[in-house]
C-alpha cells in the first residue's frame, strides 16, 4: 500500500512538473513561423528552448523539427511574441534596458538600451529584423529567460 501511494505521489508530481514547464499559450493571434498562416492548433507544436513553438500543419512542424537551427530566429521570435520568455538586456549591446526605447515587430516587443540601438532596429528591413533581433546571438545577448507564472 505504501509503495502504491508513493508511486501515485510521484506520478502527480511528474504531471504537475510537466504542466508547469509549458504553460498554456493563447494561440488566437499566433502565426505559423513557416508561412504566416494561423497556428491556432495546439497539437501542432515543437519544444523550443524553454517553451513551445506552434505551426499550422504537420508539414511545417516536420520542416522545423528537421532543421531547428535553420529556423532558430523565427522560433525565437514566436517565443517572444507569445510571451513565453522575457527580455533582460539590449539585443545589440547587452546593456540595461530603457523602457522608453522599444520596437514592436509582428507581435513581439523588443526593448533597447538607448535611442541609437532603437533607431538601428527601426531602419532594418523585415528580414534583417528577424535575423538581427531574434537570431541566436541577439537572443543570447538580450538574455531572454522563461517567464515564470505565479
Amino acid at each position: 500500500m505504501k509503495n502504491a501511494l508513493l508511486g501515485l505521489f510521484a506520478a502527480v508530481i511528474a504531471f504537475a512538473g510537466a504542466s508547469y514547464a509549458f504553460e498554456k499559450v493563447d494561440l488566437k493571434d499566433v502565426k505559423c513561423m513557416m508561412n504566416g498562416k494561423s497556428a491556432a492548433k495546439e497539437d501542432k507544436n515543437s519544444e523550443w528552448k524553454e517553451g513551445k513553438v506552434y505551426f499550422c500543419c504537420d508539414n511545417c512542424k516536420k520542416s522545423f523539427d528537421g532543421d531547428k537551427k535553420k529556423f532558430a530566429a523565427k522560433a525565437n521570435h514566436q517565443l517572444i511574441a507569445t510571451k513565453q520568455v522575457e527580455q533582460q538586456a539590449c539585443p545589440f549591446s547587452g546593456g540595461k534596458l530603457n523602457a522608453d526605447q522599444k520596437v514592436e515587430f509582428k507581435g513581439a516587443t523588443v526593448s533597447f538600451c538607448c535611442g541609437n540601438c532603437k533607431a538601428k532596429a527601426e531602419k532594418m528591413s523585415d528580414d534583417d529584423k528577424v535575423a538581427q533581433l531574434f537570431g541566436e546571438d541577439a537572443y543570447a545577448k538580450a538574455k531572454f529567460a522563461k517567464v515564470e507564472k505565479k
